[in-house]
Formats: C-alpha cells, structure tokens, sequence
C-alpha cells in the first residue's frame, strides 16, 4: 500500500545559493530511489516562510531506505544547518 510522507519545513532562505542546490539534491535523490512515487512542494499562504512536501512511496520500508540512507541524512543535516530548523517527518496511509 502507498505511503505519503509529509515533510515540513519553515525558514527564511538567507542563503538560497546554498539551500535550492541541497533541496533539488533531495529531491533528485528521492527520485532515484526504489518505491519513489511523486512529490509535490507546498508553500503557506498565511506563512510564506513554512513549507510542505508531500512524497509517495510504495511502501514505507522503500521511505526508511531513503531516509536511513547515508546521502539523503548527510544532505538533510546540512540542510537544517542552513535553515536554523529541524525538518519534520510524518509518513501517512490511507484509510481502509
């Protein structure tokens, strides 16, 4: 069954030189990944500096590969770094 995770995020982009390449980083990576469905990227209306993305994966072991993976965590920590936030995860299913 599919999994959504959602990923939230919230920072200024002081540094965009830096945190875009991270970002599309991630997101070519995911990409790459066994199970890797789609993913769509949010931003608040009411809070412009909070963002959401929404992955889909066929199952939440393919989603623990990616997230346990030596790439994905050395890029998300730099990413944090940059951002001054822990980035937050969720993994979702639908309703039976």
């Amino acid at each position: 069954m599919a999994v959504h995770v959602v990923i939230k995020r919230k920072f200024q982009i002081n540094q965009p030189e830096k945190l875009i390449p991270l970002l599309r980083e991630l997101s070519i990576g995911a990409q790459a990944q066994p199970g890797y469905i789609s993913t769509e990227t949010l931003q608040s209306v009411e809070s412009p500096e909070e963002c959401m993305v929404i992955s889909k994966w066929e199952t939440t072991d393919d989603w623990e590969r990616w997230f346990t993976s030596k790439e994905r965590r050395d890029i998300q920590n730099q990413v944090d770094s940059l951002i001054g936030e822990r980035t937050f995860y969720e993994v979702f299913q639908p309703l039976r």
